[in-house]
């Protein structure tokens, strides 16, 4: 009959990134996404997407100047850009940008989806059963309650962060090598012994809370840690790609005189 819904259709809605927080993540990500397209989709298919890469020194000064209102407000209109350029589903390319979310929300407008990272990782830490989790990220993102511990608090999910010495050296590692590109054996067996001492706080999994980290250590290698390493890129490359394509059911129209 007229409207019935037929087979499912593999359309992909327009994916818009922002991204330069660092270009190197934003590199990984754009790699990914369109292998994850090839490889679902198949042939010749690759990523329907636009990218809007700003600059980091930019992003940074304000970071380090504590401006997030005007982080906010450049966030917004970088998504609103985005929508003006047919995105239909918005990742932000960083943890710690994620800190403007409800900003690039507003920016973006009503019917685009904007895809959590947290959100993500929340769903990876729940099928793991998952009640500690350790963070390893940004100073802003340790620090903040809003972005990991708010979010995964509701699904049971308490979060640990490393002590103050040792956040100071994952942040160092971030900014002053991973960013730049630079990946050092030494800040690696580094982040492993912070590991170890995360573990030995009770967390059951560590979550790679910043996009360059899966640049130093391989969430995919059981043996690269002593529990589950939660690859936050990975993670938020597959949920970016549920949402663009999410399978749409096309009406089947009844035929001129078809019983």
């Amino acid at each position: 009959m007229a409207g019935d819904s037929g087979p499912a259709t593999p359309v992909q809605r327009r994916i818009g990134l922002l991204g330069g927080t660092s270009w190197e993540s934003s590199a990984t990500y754009y790699t990914a996404l369109n292998r994850g397209v090839r490889d679902r989709l198949g042939g010749m298919h690759s990523a329907d997407l636009v990218l809007r890469s700003v600059d980091f020194a930019e992003v940074e000064a304000l970071q380090v100047a504590g401006d997030w209102a005007a982080l906010g407000r450049r966030y917004e209109a970088e998504a609103a850009a985005l929508a003006a350029a047919g995105a239909e589903v918005v990742g932000i390319l960083a943890n710690t940008m994620h800190l403007v979310h409800d900003d690039v929300v507003r920016g973006a407008g009503e019917g685009v989806q904007v895809v959590h990272v947290v959100d993500a990782v929340a769903g990876a830490a729940a099928a793991l059963g998952v009640t500690r989790l350790g963070l390893l990220g940004t100073r802003y993102t340790m620090r903040s309650r809003e972005l990991y511990p708010a979010r995964l608090g509701g699904q049971g999910i308490d979060v640990v962060v490393p002590g103050p010495d040792d956040a100071d050296e994952v942040h160092r590692v971030i900014y002053d090598e991973l960013v730049r590109g630079e990946v050092r054996d030494a800040s690696r067996e580094a982040y492993l012994e912070i590991v170890a001492r995360l573990v030995d706080d009770g967390a059951q999994a560590v979550v790679l809370g910043c996009t360059e980290l899966s640049l130093l250590l391989d969430a995919t290698d059981p043996a690269a840690a002593p529990v589950p390493l939660l690859d936050s890129t990975s993670l938020h490359v597959v949920a970016l790609l549920d949402a663009a394509l999410a399978p749409v059911s096309t009406p089947v129209l009844e035929e001129e005189g078809a019983a």
